[in-house]
């Protein structure tokens, strides 16, 4: 996993970070009138995800990185409901939202590689 101080370097932390900026990049094709409602919720969990895992890396316990960890995981969840929704509104294209999927898949999978990691 590399050191554990620099959450740079995590592949983890690289693809939520990569994850938020596909958010905020498919979000600016939303409707206006949805600037502070969809897009700003989908802005926030996806910001949420890498901003926490290097939170928990800051932490000095396991218990506490992982339940940072856990925040994370639940933030990629959150996520990938409003990616549903986008998509069921139109708001998202096929091409986007599988990208989106994707994406959470692969920080989901990240995440709970580094969760089991510290147990």
């Amino acid at each position: 996993m590399g050191s554990l101080k620099d959450f740079t370097e995590l592949e983890v932390w690289i693809a939520s970070k990569k994850l938020t900026n596909t958010v905020y990049k498919v979000t600016e094709q939303f409707p206006q009138k949805e600037n502070y409602r969809l897009t700003d919720q989908m802005c926030r969990a996806a910001v949420s995800i890498p901003s926490n895992i290097a939170e928990g890396i800051g932490r000095n316990t396991n218990p506490d990185k992982k339940r940072f960890l856990y925040i994370a995981r639940g933030s990629a969840f959150e996520l990938e409901t409003q990616a549903h929704i986008a998509y069921d509104l139109n708001y998202l294209n096929d091409e986007s939202f599988k990208k989106i999927k994707s994406e959470i898949l692969s920080v989901k999978k990240l995440i709970n590689g580094f969760i089991s990691y510290l147990k």
